[in-house]
């Protein structure tokens, strides 16, 4: 028997129960995640593990460099199969990382592949899986329709082109996916260089010349609108912590201008901007019925010789320290206070602020939405067994969790989607415990019930993204290989007189 099985992190008979009756078989929306839309639009074939495994996963080169591999077979120019090779010598070293749990849960949901990976069996687990990897079911789109994800939303710069999603929208795919505005570079004005450069191609797209201040927000209010034109209903924003200076739109104009002639502005006026910014875009979502997204506390880029070497995204970041609280508040109290606040989803980078954000969410849920600011799920450090526990913790203890819209993959890889699997046993595990300790009731249908929706209802009702196709179906397979059916009958029967409706 494998490492990973049927019972793989469902530590009690009900949460076993729960999981196979209430959250296995649900669909998947995904509606934060960093997949190329180019790859989805032409059915990308992976032509190896490589591609598809190791190809820009930033968590597995990370932990490689810390195993003592150089990074000619991280990001640099050695052969697939030997930067396959060096990542299997590292797996064995990557015990309780969840990285253990994501290669070998992966490597069955995908391949049926029960083998520890490790140096010895890395060769004939290379073979069976480019082997595999030839199977219709494992393109990017048989890989989206195998697991069942009835939608998912990219992440594009309001400079990209919609080209494919457009393609894809018109196309019989039964997976629906969306566009997300994420205009983070409209508010990085530290580098006049690199500012005006993405105006220029803001203006290309927008079809707008860029003048002026006014010119400039047309231009980004041109393309939010065609983004909304091609189903996005998500913003985006990566931020070090929220921005809520006073700041005029004259103020704003000023500065703006400062930059487009080369000058580069002081951190005050800097933070000034991009609190005019976030408030401009604030109103551009609430317009819409968007729901915008905050990803806070993230310290990028952390090794300047390497950022300029490989580039940002390449895993040099880490958990920033940056005080949380007051700046938020003060940001979701001047968008309230203009009638513009939007659903919003936070998510927060460091766990000590867990507690902190989650209580501030509770003091601008206003009624008009159930759970209208959400406490996003475990993120990026955070999205491993732990990090999911205590967030789950904090939003349980301080706002609502059966409002929650539940797990995103936030990964730019095809092999992520047991992601979703990973999150829904942890959630299981803890309501199959707590019904067992006597902490919560003994009611199948009030828990089942919870479960179902946070996997999957939840976010559908919440976000009203503009599902165009028949979702599909998950592949039983996907999220139960190798199930054992004789066991699932045996556990369902001895339940029977414990788990029940009242």
């Amino acid at each position: 028997m494998g490492f990973i099985t049927e019972d793989f992190l469902l530590q009690s008979d009900t949460a076993r129960y729960l999981y196979t009756n209430y959250a296995s078989d649900r669909l998947v929306l995904d509606y934060h995640c960093h997949l190329l839309v180019q790859d989805i639009a032409r059915n990308r074939r992976f032509h190896n593990l490589f591609e598809i495994w190791l190809e820009g996963d930033h968590y597995k080169w990370r932990a490689m460099r810390a195993n003592g591999v150089l990074e000619h077979y991280c990001t640099g120019g050695a052969e697939p199969y030997e930067k396959f090779l060096a990542w299997a010598r590292t797996v064995p070293n990557t015990l309780r990382n969840p990285l253990y749990h994501w290669t070998h849960l992966e490597l069955l949901r995908y391949f049926q592949i029960e083998q520890l990976l490790n140096e010895s069996t890395a060769p004939a687990i290379w073979k069976l899986a480019n082997e595999r990897l030839m199977e219709e079911e494992l393109t990017a789109q048989g890989i989206l329709a195998h697991f069942g994800v009835a939608a998912l939303c990219t992440s594009d710069d309001p400079t990209d082109s919609l080209d494919h999603h457009a393609e894809i929208q018109s196309s019989e795919l039964t997976t629906s996916v969306f566009p997300t505005f994420r205009p983070d570079r409209a508010i990085r004005i530290g580098n006049p260089v690199s500012f005006n450069k993405w105006v220029a191609g803001l203006g290309q797209r927008a079809q707008v010349e860029v003048k002026c201040f006014s010119d400039f927000l047309d231009a980004l209010r041109k393309r939010h609108d065609d983004f909304h034109r091609h189903g996005c209903r998500l913003s985006d924003h990566g931020l070090d912590h929220c921005y809520a200076e006073s700041c005029t739109e004259a103020q704003a104009a000023a500065i703006f201008d400062q930059v487009r002639r080369g000058d580069e502005p002081a951190v005050a006026e800097a933070t000034k901007f991009a609190s005019y910014m976030m408030l401009f875009f604030g109103r551009l979502d609430a317009e819409k019925g968007w729901t915008k997204q905050l990803h806070l506390g993230a310290y990028r880029d952390a090794n300047p010789g390497m950022l300029t070497t490989l580039g940002p995204d390449t895993g040099f970041d880490s958990i920033g320290d940056w005080p949380q609280v007051q700046a938020l508040g003060a940001y979701l109290g001047q968008l309230d206070r203009a009638g513009v606040l939007p659903k919003m989803i936070i998510y927060n980078a460091n766990p000590a602020d867990n507690y902190a954000i989650a209580t501030m969410i509770g003091n601008f849920q206003d009624g008009t939405v159930a759970g209208k600011l959400q406490f996003g799920a475990g993120w990026w450090f955070l999205d491993q067994k732990e990090g999911i526990e205590q967030q789950l913790d904090a939003l349980s203890n301080c706002g609502l969790l059966a409002r929650f819209i539940g797990m995103v993959t936030d990964s730019r890889s095809f092999m992520s989607y047991p992601r979703h699997e990973y999150f829904r046993r942890i959630l299981c595990n803890i309501l199959g415990s707590e019904m067992e300790s006597g902490m919560l009731p003994n009611d199948e249908a009030l828990i089942g019930a919870m479960i179902s929706r946070i996997c999957y209802h939840n976010a559908a009702e919440y976000l009203e993204l503009p599902l165009a196709h028949a979702a599909p179906k998950p592949v039983a397979s996907s999220f139960a290989a190798h199930s054992n059916r004789q066991h699932s009958r045996a556990v369902e029967t001895g339940l029977s007189g414990r788990v029940h409706s009242d």
